[in-house]
């Protein structure tokens, strides 16, 4: 390795390496948010309880059977496989000419909903019963008891998952390059194939990828403390005086 090198590949193509971050940071976080607000939906939907009869049962244990099979298709095929059906798919099947970084969007989004539907739905599952009947007892349904009660609490409790699924998502974005989208990976291909200086190029990649994984871990658990508030709390003097 020449660190040489190294120093002329960034300095003459830092605007490229620049721009390719700055598509996969784009991806990673718009397909974060949309795929957490994909996996809340799916998780209040999934958790709505059963009724005994009528159409109103059918019609959820049609929707649940829906997102089970959502769930299971994207949770075990690999992203790059989809990214060549939905893209590529999608053109010969329907003629369809998708633009490459909305695919990418979208490929995304709905990969990071399947996790994080089956994430929400633990975070769900985990709350006290005891809250659900409270809420209940004063006259709560299911949704309101969801938006006012649960959910607030499954938010914070998910925060590191989440978190965690767009550091992935940073590093996964690399499998879009098989549809030609410039983010970073696909950027750093181009360049080494014109200096053919692969172990350089890739290695300053490497460093980009490293700095903004890093970055995004600091900045949630700078997050995570901040909901979390203070680890002692000490009452002032004015709410000693109203005890």
């Amino acid at each position: 390795m020449s660190f040489e090198w190294i120093v002329r590949i960034l300095s003459e193509n830092w605007p490229m390496f620049l721009r390719g971050a700055g598509t996969t940071l784009y991806i990673a976080l718009i397909g974060t948010i949309l795929g957490a607000v994909i996996g809340l939906l799916a998780g209040v939907i999934r958790t709505i309880p059963l009724p005994e009869r009528g159409a109103k049962r059918i019609g959820l244990k049609v929707i649940n059977a829906l997102f089970s099979t959502y769930i299971e298709f994207f949770r075990g095929t690999p992203m790059i496989v989809q990214a060549m059906v939905i893209y590529y798919g999608s053109a010969l099947a329907f003629g369809m000419d998708i633009d490459r970084l909305f695919a990418a969007v979208f490929i995304v989004s709905i990969n990071t909903g399947a996790y994080m539907a089956e994430i929400v739905r633990g975070g769900i599952v985990s709350v006290d019963k005891g809250q659900y009947e409270a809420a209940q007892a004063i006259g709560m349904n299911h949704l309101q008891t969801m938006f006012h009660v649960v959910l607030p609490q499954v938010i914070r409790n998910i925060l590191p998952a989440t978190g965690n699924q767009f550091v992935i998502n940073i590093k996964d974005t690399s499998v879009l390059n098989v549809i030609s989208v410039t983010e970073l990976y696909f950027t750093t291909k181009s360049i080494s194939g014109n200096n053919f200086r692969y172990f350089e190029t890739f290695f300053v990649a490497c460093a980009i990828y490293l700095i903004m994984t890093v970055i995004v871990s600091r900045v949630l658990r700078y997050l995570e403390r901040k909901l979390d508030g203070p680890e002692n709390y000490t009452m002032t003097d004015k709410q000693l005086e109203a005890r």
